[in-house]
Parts: structure tokens; sequence; C-alpha cells
């Protein structure tokens, strides 16, 4: 049978199941909008349809005449949609609110019209992080750490993210006007720009880490991911790359098609990548191209934030040993999700159409917990795999379902992808995580105490490199706002934890004084997972090093099993 793709699809596969499917879930949703088609339906099919959509009519009937507030009618065959798809308990279908669609949409294809910049809320007000390259944002001047206090004279305090999102954007040329306190200054200044179109890049970091080595952080899988991923391995090839650190931790997923083209670039003509399975027909996805760099040694990473495409990256990657995986098991999100626009055309259902499994037959799959299932909004993945990786230990080998790769190496199912070498991160053995659960609901307050003293050491101009020593005197400055802004924290604790805030306050003085890339080498000298990809690299000369070198510390039981302390 002939499947063909959808342009409404977020996850490609899922759109290639049969027409009919189609037809069904927008009837389905129809339905729900047009009450008398479920009356005239019931009618021709019978088997107890009539009576139900009876039932429904009268449940929606006595709301909307009886019920003690008056809800516009739209409204309520809108909650009645919502409320549907809710009880399907399926975390990663919902209804897209004209608010969400825009979003997912611009998260996939990675284009939208504003000035460029990362925000977050520091004390109250909308911060900048960084202008990106190249944007409006960046030419007119604006700095990492300036506050937005108003925009187009609308103050921003008490805004949220998205709420400056909301006014940040708008058409391409448009005009806004930014009010910004800088620290250090005196007045507040102010910035007239023009909207322009802002291409993020889903490929963040490009860089070599060691002779030989280069470094690849791929952050999502947008709708030009497989071009961004080989150019920059051609980039790091011409700079002398043997091995590749691929790095998918904290990935989300995204586009399927562009999943199935990154693996594409490391994999053989003809061999399998995926296959998805829905309620009707299955579809099998294979490699098209000869890769491209067949000497090219790969390291791939990923951990409890690593979901969807990029775990069918990592998946198809092991199951043809081509990459030897390394970090924490992944995510385990293996379904797709159709997006279907519903009669407004602005708002939208996400379903969940289909499974997808590895080329060795292993789904992807974890079992969500019951909380989980009763989130129909699933605009962040990662989010939610953030809070899942406090909940439990890494599950043992012995629990996990074993299947075989093409050279007959013993690789785990059961949810999500288990690597070949097992290494925690830092933040799940040093103490991080433990020291934000201390915190608790003093920890936007703690945030906003690490970002002022990073601003305080930008002002002073006393660090210039990105490998600068943490003082007692600047953890006692962090200390003095600690205490000023009312956390729940003794001077004990805090000491004792003093490792802790080293690398917290080192990351967040590098990222505002210095820059994101300063940023990114600051964390990189304290990862425990790339280091462990180096060592494995020591010496390697073809892919089947690694992947023994992996095997034998796995077997010596030498790698880290993830837990929470």
């Amino acid at each position: 049978m002939q499947h063909t793709p959808d342009a409404n699809l977020i996850e490609t596969s899922a759109g290639r199941l049969r027409a009919r499917a189609f037809i069904a879930v927008t009837a389905l949703m129809f339905a729900l909008v047009l009450g008398g088609w479920l009356l005239q339906r019931g009618l021709r099919r019978g088997n107890g349809s009539f009576e139900r959509a009876r039932m429904f009519e009268q449940v929606r009937a006595r709301v909307a005449n009886d019920f003690v507030d008056s809800i516009p009618e739209g409204e309520l065959f809108r909650k009645a949609a919502e409320g549907l798809v809710r009880e399907l308990h399926d975390p990663h279908s919902g209804y897209l609110t004209p608010e969400k669609l825009r979003s997912l949409t611009e998260s996939t294809s990675g284009h939208y019209a504003g000035i460029g910049i990362q925000i977050d809320v520091r004390d109250g007000w909308i911060t900048i992080v960084a202008p990106l390259p190249g944007t409006p944002a960046e030419r007119a001047g604006i700095q990492p750490g300036d506050r937005i206090v108003a925009i187009d004279g609308k103050s921003t305090e008490g805004f949220s993210p998205d709420d400056a999102r909301g006014l940040l954007r708008g058409a391409n040329g448009s005009p806004l006007t930014l009010q910004i306190e800088r620290p250090g200054v005196a007045a507040r200044m102010s910035f007239k720009l023009a909207r322009g179109e802002i291409r993020v890049h889903s490929v963040r970091h490009v860089s070599m880490i060691r002779d030989g080595v280069g470094y690849i952080d791929l952050t999502i899988f947008s709708d030009s991911s497989a071009a961004e991923v080989q150019q920059a391995v051609e980039k790091l090839r011409g700079q002398g790359m043997k091995t590749l650190v691929f790095d998918l931790r904290a990935n989300p997923g995204g586009l399927l098609e562009q999943g199935i083209e990154v693996a594409d670039l490391f994999l053989d003509s003809g061999q399998p990548i995926v296959s998805v399975r829905g309620r009707d027909a299955a579809q099998s996805f294979a490699d098209g191209a000869t890769q491209r760099w067949p000497d090219l040694r790969l390291i791939t990473l990923v951990d409890d934030h690593s979901a969807s495409a990029s775990e069918i990256v990592a998946g198809a990657l092991q199951d043809h040993d081509r990459a030897v995986i390394v970090g924490s098991t992944s995510y385990g999100k293996g379904s797709a999700q159709s997006v279907f626009p519903l009669v407004d055309s602005a708002s939208a259902l996400k379903l969940t159409t289909a499974r997808w499994f590895t080329p060795s037959g292993r789904s992807i799959q974890k079992a969500q917990s019951p909380s989980s299932a009763n989130d129909d909004d699933d605009d962040s993945v990662a989010g939610r795999a953030a809070t899942a990786a406090d909940s439990g230990a890494e599950l043992p080998l012995s629990k996990r379902v074993p299947f075989r790769t093409d050279d007959g190496r013993v690789v785990y199912g059961g949810g999500g992808i288990t690597p070949d070498l097992l290494v925690a991160p830092a933040d799940s053995i040093n103490g991080t995580r433990g020291f934000w659960r201390m915190i608790g609901a003093g920890t936007p307050k703690f945030r906003d105490a690490l970002t002022e003293s990073a601003l305080a050491v930008k002002a002073a101009h006393t660090v210039r490199s990105p490998d600068f020593d943490v003082t007692d005197s600047l953890r006692q400055s962090l200390w003095q706002r600690v205490a000023a802004k009312g956390i729940k924290l003794d001077r004990v604790h805090y000491d004792s934890v003093s490792a802790v805030v080293n690398r917290l306050l080192g990351i967040e003085i590098a990222r505002y004084a210095l820059g994101p890339e300063a940023e990114f080498k600051r964390r990189v000298s304290d990862d425990r997972v790339i280091a462990a990809a180096l060592e494995l690299s020591n010496g390697a000369q073809v892919e089947n090093d690694l992947l023994r070198r992996a095997g034998e510390r796995r077997a010596a039981k030498r790698e880290d099993i993830p837990h929470t302390t």
C-alpha cells in the first residue's frame, strides 16, 4: 500500500498511515463540534451509538442552559474536545490552542519573526540571557544581563517568558521599543528595533575538544537539522577530527523525517533506521545513501532528557554497531503524533497515531507514571523528564529485555535507549539535585541571587577567561544576597555544599560575564559524560575499539549507575 506524507504532521511517520485513519480522526473532531452529526451518525450505525449521542447532547444542553455561570457555546464545545482528549490518558496527545500550535510550529521550523534573544525571569523581571548572533538584538547592542522593564511602553514586571515572547514577536519588519535597565548604568536605556526573521539553529556548539576529537551538540530536530549536522561534521573534519562526540542529551526530539536523515548521514544504504506501527498500518524507513564518513569514529551521548527522534537516531546507530552510546537511559518516548488542524484553522488536535521500533525490534516507549498520564501538554518533554529523573535510579539491566545488534552485541529494550556505557551526569552524583531539593521553594530566589552575583562580577571586569576560580569572596558575596532574599538556608549547609555552589556560580559568571561560548567551555570542563567519552577515544583506531572498550568497562563494572543522591 502506498503511504503519502501529510504536510500538517509534526512526526511525519505517523502521516504515512492509511488515509482512512486521517478521515476517521478528523471526523471524530468534527463530531465534537457538530453535535447534530453525532446524532445522525448514531441513527445510521445503531449498536447503542444513538443513545450515547443523545446522552452527550443532553449533558451539553443541560450545562449550556442550567449551569450557574453562562458559558459561550464555542467555549463549551472546546471544553468538550479538551476533555475527550484528556480522558485518553496519553501525555503526548492534546488540544492545541492557537498559542500552543504556533509555539509547536516555531520549535520544529526554527523560524519566527522577532528580535533574537534568549530570556529568563530573574527577580520578577525579564532578563536577557544572551542575544542570538546576527539578530536585531545583537546589532542593537543588547547584552546578557540586561533587564527588559517595558516593551512598547508596557511594563514587564511579573511577566513570564511566554508573556514576553507574545509581545516581542510579531510581523517581520514591524517596530518595537524596549526599555532596558543595565547593571552599572544609572539611567534606563531605550532601544528601538525592527523585528526580523530569526532562524534558530538546532546545532548549538561545534568545536574541537581535544586533538582529533570533535564535538557537536544537537538541541532539537528541526527542519534543517540534517543539513546543519552535515555542515558541522565537514567543518570539524577539516580541522582534523577523527572521532566525533555527538551530543543528544536534553534533545526532546522534533521532526521524525529529520531524525531519519541525521541517521542516514552515518549509516550505509539499505540499513533499517526505524519502523512505525499504527492501528491499521506499518511503515519501515531505511537509509537511502552511502554514509559520508565511514572512517569517522562516533560516540553518541544520551540522557533521561533525550526523547523521540533523538532516541530513534541513537537506537539505529546502536543496533547497527555504528556508534558507542554513552550516558544514561533515554526518556522513552516511542510514539508518533499527528497534528490535525481543526475547523477554526487556528487550533489543532495533536494525537498519538503510531509507535516506533528500532531496527532490532526494540520498542522505545517507556511506561508513563500516572501523574504524567494526565498531562495533555507535551510542549516540553525534556521538562517533564527532568522531574522523572529524580523519581528513581537506573533500572537494572537484569530487568531489561535483551536484543542483538548486527554484530551480535547485547542491547536492551524495555523503554528508552540504554547506553553501551552507563555514566552518571555530574548533577546526579555531586549533590546538585539534592541541593535544589533542599532549597525547595526558594529555588527561584537563589537563581536570582546567582545572576545578581554574576552581573556584579561582569560590572567589575575581574573575570577574563572561562577557567577562573570561584573564590571565597565570591561565595561570600553570593551568601549575602541569599540571606538578604530570606532564602531558608543556614550558613552551615551553605558551606557544606561549597563544591556545588562553586559549580553553579562559576557557570553563571561565565554565562553573563563572558558569553555563551565561555559558559560552554566551563560546562565541558566539569562534564563527567564527556570525560568518559574522551577516555574511550584514547588510542582508538576504529569504531570497534570504542565498542569493545565500552563492553569491557561494563563487564568489569567500571561504569556509573545514575542515581539521585
